[in-house]
């Protein structure tokens, strides 16, 4: 017997390209680093599982020039870093009782977000690595005491001149716990500026603070400008469902390939606090 036209098909459940581009556009929005980090789609297309990235060095300050002198020239210098593109992905497994004993489009709707939330993750605990590869700027603050103090001081050695301007204080929450003691801790409720990413709670010397739960195993914080990070998507999130038709079960999968990379060492302070 042939289906009716009333018939619920799986298509009519899962739209592959609907639930994709939903992914996609609520993905960057939802990605907390993403206002951190340049988004690249160069690599899209291109053949390889492994990139070279390109750090360009600063040149220095102008230099005074007397009349008729020649203008000093520089060297503009770069080095490249070879980056792993990762393929990241998540299935979601329903039995036909489980769809029909809910509604079809909330089931829909559930899965498309539980596959934003896992790409997400991911994404950030990437980002975090990549970060904790930097070498650079790496500065220790007290155990007991006042953070404050120390922190400027440290911020004003590993910045300079640059210490001005957005910065966000990745850090663990016991780190946090410690900031609010502080005479210069600003809570979220009094920030002036906009907040640059989401979860801030507060503001501390100009930082504003994210406490996140995966930094609470180590005691390493970061202060990251805007700028510092990239993410370079070489395949945007696909979409595809299946079904088994032996034990009635029904799948859904997404997954993305790309490469998150610190663009800019000078951007990140890596922060040690002494054990």
């Amino acid at each position: 017997m042939a289906a009716t036209a009333n018939a619920t098909k799986l298509g009519n459940l899962f739209d592959p390209q609907v639930v994709a581009d939903e992914i996609n556009a609520k993905l960057i929005d939802n990605i907390r680093f993403a206002p951190l980090a340049r988004i690249d789609y160069t690599l899209v297309g291109r053949p390889g599982d492994t990139v070279t990235l390109p750090k360009y060095a600063y040149v220095g300050a102008a230099a005074a020039v007397a009349e008729g002198a020649d203008i000093p020239i520089a060297k503009l210098t770069m080095t490249t870093t070879p980056v792993q593109v990762s393929k990241i992905g998540r299935a979601i497994e329903y039995t036909d009782e489980a769809l029909l004993a809910g509604n079809a489009n909330s089931v829909a709707e559930e899965a498309a977000k539980q596959v934003v939330l896992a790409i997400n993750d991911k994404v950030e605990a990437d980002f975090l690595t990549a970060m904790a590869a930097v070498t650079a700027a790496t500065t220790a603050i007290p155990s007991s005491g006042d953070i404050a103090p120390a922190l400027a001081a440290d911020l004003a050695q590993i910045f300079g001149e640059d210490m001005d301007g957005q910065k966000v204080l990745l850090c663990a929450p016991a780190l946090f716990a410690r900031l609010m003691d502080s005479k210069t801790w600003m809570p979220a409720s009094q920030l002036a500026a906009e907040r640059i990413v989401s979860g801030v709670v507060g503001e501390i010397l100009g930082c504003q603070v994210v406490p996140t739960n995966r930094l609470a195993s180590t005691n390493t914080a970061y202060v990251v400008k805007p700028g510092a990070l990239a993410l370079y998507m070489k395949r945007d999130t696909l979409v595809e469902f299946d079904r088994d038709i032996i034990c009635e079960t029904n799948y859904i999968k997404a997954s993305k390939i790309f490469a998150p990379y610190v663009y800019d060492d000078s951007k990140i302070a890596k922060i040690t606090v002494t054990p």
